[in-house]
């Protein structure tokens, strides 16, 4: 599995996502509500499920570093992620045992991370993030305010499904045409064969950032009735550059719309900053340096920056840091439904966050008793044309003619880009409210359900990692005492070695079950009958003036 991140927050119905259907060599299905979900072995897992796993992975390494239990995190999403899509990745965090204190948008931690290292004053960059799966942009202000660092964003642009997933599906598309061509067969039919065009495509795509040719070796890939069939396919980076030459221009514009938002043009930018794996490839920071008329920053490391930002602002939040203020901004307008179908934009895009603003509405028709709100996030002016969040009733109106009731309509965006929206009617004071959650996303039950599962597996995996270290420890045991036996010679008498033979054959036949218990306690058998010989050996030798011996503690067993 992989690009996991492409499908968390989306229904399954997105063009986006049918897209990507053909081009993966694992099954996205369609969920019970909606969303797109995969399925492995014919069990069907939700994004977020399998994003906790990684989680909890980074959660046991930093675990094992610290020595000690971590229990929150602050995660990072591409700046351009919706409601839904940080709602999920929200839930994801709960699943693996994590309490997230903060979603923070990944061209800001960079942004972050780049502020704490370079102490240049004030200035304003560019933050150009082509990650796996997503891109986005950020201009960002940074100033010094006597001796503490203010890191405003003034704008944020991007694009949720175009990333390097793009660029290596360009070249596997490149490479099944090709293939059809010369031996009349579509590779898109074998999941196993594009699970290695992908890898390879991937591989030669990093090589082609350093050297000028490449060549695609895949003996095997497939088989029909004439034999088996090889794929050999020269790539030049002249080559892919024609390839995905529209993927990089696709990530101008946004370029150009966040320099607008923020009211500046390139010539206000001091630094333009390259984060995510994608932004090495020689034609992307070739188009982004003649686009902002500057070469990108060389000493800022792209698969660091956003993490090291991360930690920073977990700094912050700890009180450990304090001499940072981060001021971020919501990425797309935020609006509810009004008469026509028009969306009514409550919070503007790039409205620094958190944020909570109203506006007074009224009824459309005389003695209305309710009315319904729909909230939406986008762009565009057609309400139905952008993303549904959520919608709820507020009831109990007095009746009165059309346009006298007054209904105050309160949005409030908490500082993760989350919304709850409110209607009150102001003669009555009835108020209602939600929290907006993703019209699809996860229920509670859910959720609940996948972190039970998720604990269910960390109890296996502990299992696991017990019976493979017990296995070992075995295994040393045999090896050290077959050794033992030969280097002592006649120093172990025949019923000894009769004994140890014994003992050793019994734990090499525990160590094929899964008996954890019983592993160790033929271990133990085994030591008990080594240590009063060693010991003895030992006691000879040192008598024998220091003779060759045996130190008995290499038989005891370690933690």
């Amino acid at each position: 599995l992989f690009a996991i991140k492409r499908l968390i927050g989306r229904r399954y119905e997105d063009q986006a996502v049918q897209k990507d259907i053909g081009l993966v060599p694992y099954k996205i299905i369609k969920a019970d509500n909606g969303d797109a979900w995969v399925e492995v072995n014919d069990k069907k897992l939700a994004p977020q499920q399998i994003s906790a796993e990684i989680l909890k992975k980074m959660k046991k390494t930093a675990e094992d570093y610290l020595g000690e239990t971590v229990t929150e995190a602050v995660i990072t999403v591409p700046a351009y992620f919706n409601d839904a899509q940080r709602q999920a990745t929200k839930d994801a965090g709960k699943i693996a045992g994590l309490d997230v204190k903060r979603i923070i948008n990944e061209p800001t931690a960079a942004a972050l991370a780049f502020g704490m290292d370079k102490k240049e004053g004030d200035r304003k960059i560019a933050v150009y993030d082509l990650g796996g799966g997503t891109f986005d942009v950020s201009i960002i202000e940074i100033a010094d305010l006597d001796g503490d660092q203010q890191i405003e964003v003034l704008s944020t642009n991007g694009d949720t499904f175009l990333g390097g997933e793009d660029f290596d599906n360009a070249l596997i598309e490149f490479l099944v045409e090709e293939f059809k061509k010369e031996q009349s067969v579509n590779l898109k039919n074998d999941p196993l064969a594009l699970q290695r065009l992908k890898e390879a495509a991937e591989k030669a795509k990093i090589e082609l950032s350093s050297s000028n040719a490449t060549e695609i070796n895949l003996p095997y890939i497939t088989a029909d009735a004439t034999g088996p069939k090889h794929l050999v396919i020269n790539v030049t980076r002249a080559k892919l550059e024609g390839l995905v030459a529209d993927l990089v221009a696709r990530t101008i514009e946004p370029c150009r719309i966040a320099l607008k938002d923020a009211g500046l043009s390139t010539s206000d930018i001091s630094d333009v900053i390259l984060v995510g794996g994608q932004s090495r490839m020689p034609l992307v920071q070739q188009k982004v340096q003649e686009f902002f008329g500057k070469e990108p920053r060389k000493d800022v490391n792209p698969d660091e920056a956003v993490a090291i930002g991360a930690a920073i602002q977990g700094a912050v939040l700890s009180g450990d840091k304090t001499d940072v203020l981060l001021l971020d901004v919501t990425p797309l307008t935020l609006g509810i439904e009004t008469m026509g179908g028009v969306l009514t934009a409550i919070i503007e895009k790039n409205t620094t966050i958190p944020a909570k603003k109203s506006q007074v509405f009224s009824t459309a028709a005389d003695n209305q008793p309710a009315v319904d709100i729909s909230v939406y996030q986008g762009e565009r002016k057609m309400a139905q044309q952008n993303k549904l969040l959520g919608n709820f009733q507020l009831g109990d109106i007095p009746p009165a003619p059309r346009g006298v009731p007054q209904i105050e309509v309160s949005f409030d965006i908490n500082a993760d880009g989350i919304l709850k929206v409110s209607a009150k009617d102001k003669s009555t004071g009835k108020e209602q409210s939600i929290q907006i959650k993703a019209n699809s996303g996860l229920s509670d039950a859910e959720i609940e359900a996948m972190i039970k599962d998720a604990e269910a597996n960390a109890e296996e995996d502990r299992k696991f990692e017990e019976l493979a270290k017990a296995r070992n420890e075995a295994d040393a045991l045999v090896s050290s005492s077959n050794k033992a036996v030969k280097d002592l010679g006649d120093k172990v008498t025949e019923d000894e070695k009769t004994a140890i033979a014994t003992a050793v054959s019994e734990l090499e036949a525990a160590t094929k079950e899964n008996d954890v218990e019983d592993i160790k306690a033929k271990t133990e058998a085994l030591q008990n009958i080594l240590m009063p010989i060693t010991q003895r050996a030992y006691e000879q030798a040192q008598g024998a003036g220091g003779a060759e011996g045996f130190d008995p503690n290499a038989f005891q067993g370690g933690d």
